[in-house]
């Protein structure tokens, strides 16, 4: 039975005598609920935790926020109690760089993750000058919408579910478009950069770049498909990240 732990967790199978937590950051418009199947393929080994943004779902009375830094500042302090345990990070899209700037605030307060898992993002430190979706009308959103598949059809035909869709989507790729990363320390825990070889909206080049952002240890893991090549490829995935979690 799912565990809402504060306003930011959730534990859709919580699992209290799992040795590691994975925490998981939603892409842009994305909600908590992405990772059910992730929570439920890894529970009992692993206590998956998902993060769920303000102006969504349960939440969606609350503000949005539309910065990087602000967001990881608010979750490093949901994060804290449960610090306890070694824990791995995984983000996708969006989520990717915000758990980079987690896994730097992390560090900074001593504690170090067994990994992060960057998925379907370039470097923090490559960016697109031309990118400006944030401001674009709501037909382009939805447009966007359903360009990079990562929301079921059938709900961006529903006027109601589009009218709750699209203020977080905005908000969030204004976060996502408007980041900048400001040079500093390194991290020194993994990043294990995962990626569809047919992704628009990353490069093999800018996927390779994430091996900057390290002094420890790096991979890249090519998958086909495209921005959302984890709908088809959950399992590899998991894998992956119980191999990595396990050889730690």
């Amino acid at each position: 039975m799912e565990t809402v732990t504060s306003a930011w967790i959730r534990r859709f199978h919580p699992a209290p005598d799992a040795p590691t937590r994975l925490v998981c950051f939603p892409y842009a418009g994305g909600s908590a609920s992405y990772f059910f199947p992730v929570s439920r393929g890894l529970a009992p080994g692993i206590d998956v935790f998902a993060i769920q943004y303000p102006g969504r779902q349960d939440r969606r009375a609350e503000a949005r926020l539309d910065d990087v830094r602000e967001l990881a500042d608010l979750v490093v302090e949901e994060l804290k109690p449960w610090l306890d345990k070694p824990i791995t990070l995984f983000g996708h899209s969006l989520g990717a760089t915000l758990a980079f700037e987690v896994a730097l605030r992390l560090e900074r307060d001593g504690v170090e993750p067994l990994g992060l898992f960057a998925s379907g993002r370039r470097a923090p430190s490559r960016h697109r000058e031309n990118e400006r979706v944030h401001l674009s009308t709501d037909d382009g959103l939805i447009a966007k919408l359903k360009q990079m598949s990562g929301t079921d059809a059938s709900l961006l035909e529903d006027d109601e579910v589009l009218r709750m869709i699209l203020p977080a989507f905005r908000s969030d790729y204004k976060a996502a478009e408007t980041y900048r990363y400001q040079p500093g320390p390194k991290l020194q825990c993994p990043i294990l950069t995962l990626t569809g070889d047919t992704d628009p909206e990353v490069t093999l080049d800018e996927a390779r770049a994430w091996a900057d952002h390290t002094d420890g240890e790096f991979s890249l893991q090519v998958f086909r498909g495209g921005h959302f090549y984890l709908n088809e490829h959950a399992p590899a995935v998991m894998a992956e990240i119980s191999k990595h979690i396990a050889d730690q």
